[in-house]
């Protein structure tokens, strides 16, 4: 992958925003087909500039005007919000209290900084392939609670472009949603609770939910691989006196000998299953696999910012935005192939501008004075990068959308010629 030198990002912004970002598919995702009246009109923008500057409420009539904006301003960061009452823009003309979030797509945060208790091989900012496996479980347990237990069709995931993943729900009826129903959503979809100081973080009552059921069978396929091998997680007797700490202690003796004979996690992990179903020591206490799923889940279910996703005024990260720190882009994440997606061959903005820059050469020499040509080609420009499969799967999400909408039409005219 091509360095990534922050020095250069104005430069480089310059011609991202100018030849690359797909404004197109970005103006046909956010105006919903344009069923609602100024619904990109009343949608609120923020943006990042170099050295933190950073400007809320901004606000668009039109695709071309959002481009104008975005190449005058060149970002380092966009986000976006809410739909309100009123143009973000003219929110100060508005009377006190009449300006209002409305409508925004239910969103999910989740940073790999918040598994920095369970996680052996990085820390804060930092990850590697041994902890992505982290998302790629979080993407398979969410999505499928989303399209399976809510029934929600139109699920966008993004890679944040350092160290974690969004999703935006886009169905018409989430987008309306009100922050309580958001709250019940994310509390469904929560299981490990507690801060620092808590240390079992997952209770599992003796009836166990479907969705627990199933996020296990999820974890499973992972676990010996991920938590016994790549992070190693009964390595050592330090290691191992983390996860005592969330069994019941009349169990500790009887486990101690075994973990001390053994050989590495495997081993461990074998016993600790073992003699947690079958112990006489818990006594009044759940046995069976209750204390061996709260121990996978605890360090392998995901875990979101539950405040990003209630609250409707709330602003993510764009996709398509470039991480200043990293250069990576936002790209979205393809569901077919979430065990494959690599955060680390994600393109950098020095990556895509580079290859640019080797097609250019060769065609400002046939077009130099053409303008025409200029416009017609910037709008494929991203099509002869490695960005170009990404805006596929973006495109392929959008088609979905618009195939929905055009359903939902015509069911309604169709309901209507029956009356």
């Amino acid at each position: 992958m091509e360095s990534f030198d922050p020095a250069e990002l104005p430069e480089l912004l310059k011609l991202y925003y100018r030849r690359l970002f797909p404004y197109a598919q970005y103006y046909r995702w956010l105006n919903y087909g344009g069923v609602v009246k100024n619904y990109f009109q009343n949608r609120e923008f923020s943006f990042t500039l170099k050295d933190d500057i950073y400007i809320r409420y901004q606000s668009f009539n039109s695709q071309s005007d959002l481009e104008k904006e975005m190449q005058k301003m060149n970002p380092y960061k966009i986000d976006i919000g809410a739909v309100y009452s009123h143009r973000p823009s003219q929110h100060n003309a508005v009377k006190l209290g009449a300006f209002q979030a409305q409508e925004k797509e239910l969103v999910f945060d989740i940073d790999m900084t918040d598994y920095d208790d369970v996680r052996r091989c990085c820390s804060s900012a930092d990850i590697c392939s041994k902890c992505w496996t982290l998302m790629t479980m979080a993407i398979h347990i969410i999505d499928r609670a989303l399209k399976e237990d809510f029934g929600f069709k139109h699920r966008l995931w993004v890679y944040s472009g350092r160290r974690g993943v969004h999703c935006w729900v886009c169905d018409e009826s989430v987008r309306k949603l009100s922050s309580g129903v958001r709250s019940g959503i994310v509390e469904y979809l929560s299981l490990v609770k507690g801060g620092q100081d808590v240390k079992k973080k997952v209770h599992l009552s003796e009836k166990i939910h479907p969705f627990v059921r199933r996020s296990i069978n999820i974890i499973k396929k992972y676990f010996e691989e991920y938590a016994l091998v790549d992070q190693d997680i009964l390595e050592n007797k330090e290691s191992w006196d983390k996860i005592l700490a969330l069994l019941p202690g009349t169990i500790h003796e009887e486990l101690q000998p075994y973990f001390q004979k053994s050989h590495n996690s495997l081993q461990r992990w074998e016993h600790l299953k073992r003699i947690t179903s079958t112990s006489q020591n818990i006594k009044n206490d759940k046995c069976g696999p209750w204390l061996e799923w709260e121990i996978m889940l605890q360090y392998c279910f995901p875990r979101l910012d539950i405040n990003v996703s209630k609250g409707i005024n709330h602003l993510l990260k764009s996709p398509f935005s470039v991480h200043p720190k990293t250069g990576r882009i936002s790209v979205p994440i393809d569901l077919q192939k979430v065990d494959q997606f690599d955060p680390f061959t994600v393109p950098t903005i020095s990556s895509i501008c580079c290859e640019l820059d080797v097609i250019s050469t060769n065609e400002n020499k046939k077009e130099e004075n053409e303008a025409e040509a200029d416009i017609k080609h910037r709008t494929r420009d991203y099509k002869k990068t490695s960005l170009a499969p990404y805006v596929k799967v973006f495109e392929q999400f959008l088609e979905n959308l618009d195939k929905s909408r055009k359903g939902e039409l015509l069911k309604n005219s169709d309901l209507q010629k029956d009356f």
